[in-house]
């Protein structure tokens, strides 16, 4: 497998086909050096891209931190071949100005990110997610103002809509800082973003990196026979067992057989699905294990599709209840 990159949008950027996020797996419930372990091997095997936001962890911050203890060490020297993403939007702080969209929060958060992690500046910062009590414009502008401050090389939006997203990018075009990347959840369960955002994304060059590809862990092997003890599903979080609905098992056991016959594991075939667009620049992944992170990069091998493939995995391929990021993108 060699790492491919593919241009953001119409920017000048690439980013690897798969990125990895430090949303779960990071924080400190973690032994440290089993993070630095996947995070070595994934800048080994051409992932030069991590996506982290403020809250990651627990407890929120902790991820960030203990990434900037590996950019110390492990990845000493080698700033200038990673990109390096953190986000703002999700409640981070006690009080009014430690969460949603606020110029106030925004700027105090990625100086906050920058301390955690070390650095002078992030490559891509992001609104996390549509604030609906706070003018567009003035969330907006504190990202432009991250630019002009030195602080982001470029800005992105997380869970927008598709009308908020074209509305995001005409101020972002006024003030002259291009909109360069979109950060939705997508996947095989989850289609929201079809055709509406996608047709936005297109129309103004800009990129697109999908997150959670394997519906929280559904699109693995892990639940083809039930929720075991100790899976993502067996506790609170994103991934709620009601999800795991016996119509939603049908579906993922449906995939599950299209993928063995094209050679594939389930996850491995999810994240090439997600990837078969050309609007999508990434598709970012999470890993518990080297190991895991090893087998989601085996999907780069077998990136494309018959036609009678994609039929048949449309016809299993369907909306699932799973999105408990709608809110956001609703609005």
């Amino acid at each position: 497998m060699t790492m491919q990159y593919r241009r953001s949008g119409r920017s000048g950027l690439k980013l690897p086909a798969i990125s990895l996020g430090l949303w779960q797996n990071f924080g400190g419930d973690t032994p440290f050096d089993h993070q630095r372990a996947i995070v070595r091997r994934a800048f080994e095997r051409g992932i030069t891209h991590i996506d982290l936001a403020n809250n990651y962890g627990p407890p929120p911050g902790s991820a960030e931190e203990n990434f900037g203890r590996m950019l110390a060490t492990d990845l000493h020297g080698h700033r200038d071949e990673l990109v390096i993403s953190t986000k703002a939007g999700y409640d981070m702080w006690p009080g009014p100005y430690g969460e949603w969209g606020s110029r106030k929060y925004l700027l105090a958060s990625l100086d906050q990110s920058l301390k955690r992690m070390g650095l002078d500046y992030v490559d891509i910062f992001y609104s996390h997610r549509f604030d609906p009590e706070t003018p567009l414009d003035e969330t907006i502008g504190a990202l432009d103002t991250a630019v002009r401050q030195g602080k982001a090389l470029y800005v992105g939006i997380s869970s927008y809509s598709a009308q908020r997203t074209r509305e995001a990018a005409a101020i972002l075009r006024r003030l002259g800082t291009p909109l360069l990347i979109h950060q939705p959840s997508y996947s095989m369960l989850n289609r929201w973003i079809e055709p509406e955002l996608v047709a936005v994304l297109k129309e103004e060059g800009i990129g697109c990196i999908v997150f959670s590809p394997l519906a929280q862990g559904m699109l693995t092997d892990r639940y083809l026979g039930g929720v075991p003890e100790g899976s993502r599903a067996s506790h609170a979080g994103s991934m709620r067992p009601q999800m795991l609905s016996d119509e939603n098992l049908a579906k993922v056991r449906a995939l599950n057989e299209i993928a063995k016959r094209r050679g594939q594991t389930l996850a491995q075939m999810a994240i090439a699905w997600v990837l078969r667009d050309p609007v999508v620049t990434s598709a970012l992944v999470g890993a518990s294990s080297v190991e895991q992170l090893e087998q989601n990069l085996v999907a780069l091998d077998k990136l494309e599709f018959s036609k009678d493939e994609l039929t048949e995995i449309d016809r299993h391929a369907t909306e699932s209840g799973i999105n408990i990021w709608a809110a956001s993108s609703s609005t």
